[in-house]
């Protein structure tokens, strides 16, 4: 045989064996879209997402105004997020959100595509894009949904991942502080105290502004941050360490003058 025939015989295999790989992996062509909604189910119920999706899909493509469509759109973005394959299930969130903003069911394709996100919340030491963008979904659905029956749920996992981030702040401040730079990490222990404190990191990042300003011999500030954290967190273990760095003075003003207190809180929301 001919090095050309063996050329046209090997893509005409090859050619046949990948139409014959598509076929099995493909859906039938047509089909009832109760019987595809139906294999769908299925499909789910025994944990097959990849499956369940290719019939949901198959549902819009062959019945896209059925009655099974939009429930169709909706349970394939579920499949595809149990499959953790999240980019396909945000993308299919967010046609489902243009195609139908006034569904009843738009507040759960808002709180899923935010539990994409979310399920992505990498360790404080890794890059936080994630949690931040975990942040503005759950934000998203809380803001414009108060009502919803996922708020609830949206607001404790918005305040983890509040906790969260201010973790990392509290990571990179600690790294600034260790190694000197000093005004560095007074600028992320503030955005703690500002933006973040609600969160359980505020103690520790108070204490950290009291040690940075008086590693700079700023007394008066370390006073005023000291304050503010004897007021809030008297009992707390971050409080005896800031205590311990003050000096006599310090210490006397700190218990003689309370009216430093009101005066401490505008001074930490004041910009640099």
């Amino acid at each position: 045989m001919s090095l050309k025939k063996s050329l046209l015989s090997l893509c005409l295999i090859l050619s046949l064996t990948a139409c014959a790989s598509g076929k099995d992996n493909k859906p039938e062509e047509t089909a009832p879209a109760d019987e595809l909604y139906k294999k769908a189910s299925t499909a789910m119920s025994d944990e097959n997402y990849a499956e369940a999706t290719r019939y949901f899909e198959e549902v819009e493509r062959q019945h896209p105004y059925s009655e099974y469509s939009m429930k169709a759109q909706l349970q394939g973005a579920y499949a595809s997020y149990l499959d953790q394959r999240y980019d396909d299930a945000i993308t299919a969130l967010d046609r489902y959100i243009e195609l139908h903003p006034g569904a009843p069911d738009v507040d759960y394709a808002y709180y899923l595509k935010a539990m994409c996100y979310y399920e992505q919340i990498s360790d404080v030491r890794r890059d936080q894009e994630m949690t931040i963008e975990a942040l503005k979904s759950l934000n998203t659905l809380i803001n414009r949904f108060p009502q919803s029956k996922y708020a609830r749920d949206a607001e404790l996992k918005r305040d983890l991942t509040m906790d969260h981030l201010a973790g990392k702040e509290m990571e990179v401040g600690r790294y600034y502080l260790n190694r000197g730079q000093i005004n560095a990490a007074i600028n992320r222990f503030r955005n703690v105290v500002i933006n973040f404190q609600t969160t359980t990191h505020t103690p520790e990042a108070l204490h950290r502004l009291v040690e940075a300003y008086m590693t700079l011999g700023l007394r008066q500030e370390a006073l005023q941050v000291a304050a503010v954290l004897g007021y809030n967190y008297p009992g707390s273990e971050w409080y005896e360490r800031s205590y311990k760095l003050l000096d006599p003075d310090q210490r006397q003003k700190l218990m003689d003058d309370r009216g430093i207190i009101n005066r401490t809180f505008d001074s930490l929301l004041k910009p640099d």
